[in-house]
């Protein structure tokens, strides 16, 4: 039977709480009534994870901060992250609960709404990374182009009108010039901008938050029919004796998560 109550964690894998609130209030405004939301983000690291060497900083910490969430009875969480940080890693460390990332909600769901999309990204420099994680899921031929606006992370919403012009000038281009027909905001940190760009152009303009957030609330509920991810193959996850015999929580802060 369905419970009738369920919490998503929202993870920010970034070393502030700046966008948290934000965050926050934004996926209160569209969760279900009986959804709860968490946010939080870390205790530690960089601000932003533009970079490789940020990501692999932060990992660790995330991962544990899922196996926490698992461990608090959290039903689903998202990794807050266009890169889908961790995400294939975080399945491993989870036994049951989903974990959701921003590109896989949203390359999916634009996969169902128009027979191409394009990606609205800060930089060049995520384009690589995020092309290659888009093809790994499939979407390869589906994807009409990336348009980058140089914004980093933390200039989105420094000046949200100059942020609003360049997100519409690219996703108009990418409708008008590559013939995309649904446009993905590829940041977090791009959000609030959707339902202008949406009403404005005229196509499907998905959140990078707010995507992932609904995605997440619809694996907790398949989750209770057993529909997870599979344990047997590329998401089984580590051998707890093997860790124990090797020392991992007395090495590594796993914030005790393997002792629950």
């Amino acid at each position: 039977m369905r419970s009738t109550e369920t919490t998503i964690r929202w993870i920010d894998p970034v070393g502030h709480d700046d966008f948290s609130g934000d965050i926050e209030d934004l996926l209160n405004d569209v969760k279900r009534d009986s959804t709860t939301v968490e946010t939080v983000s870390l205790d530690r690291g960089p601000h932003h994870v533009e970079y490789h060497y940020y990501e692999s900083l932060v990992l660790t910490d995330v991962l544990h901060l899922v196996k926490e969430a698992e461990n608090d009875g959290v039903d689903a969480t998202v990794i807050g992250c266009f890169y889908d940080l961790g995400l294939e890693e975080a399945r491993e460390v989870s036994d049951s609960m989903p974990v959701m990332g921003p590109a896989q909600a949203t390359t999916h769901l634009a996969s169902t709404m128009g027979d191409t999309f394009s990606v609205v990204v800060g930089r060049r420099k995520w384009i690589p990374q995020m092309r290659a994680t888009i093809e790994r899921y499939g979407f390869g031929d589906r994807l009409a182009s990336f348009r980058p606006v140089d914004l980093g992370v933390l200039d989105f919403q420094a000046d949200p009108e100059c942020t609003r012009e360049r997100l519409t000038e690219a996703a108009r281009a990418a409708i008008e010039e590559d013939h995309a027909e649904v446009v993905i905001l590829g940041c977090t940190a791009e959000y609030g901008f959707h339902e202008t760009l949406q009403d404005e152009l005229g196509v499907p303009v998905l959140d990078a938050v707010t995507a992932p957030f609904k995605f997440a609330e619809l694996q907790a509920e398949l989750a209770e029919l057993g529909w997870t991810h599979s344990k047997i193959g590329g998401y089984e996850s580590p051998r707890l004796e093997e860790m124990e015999a090797w020392g991992i929580d007395e090495d590594y802060p796993t914030r005790g998560v393997w002792n629950d």
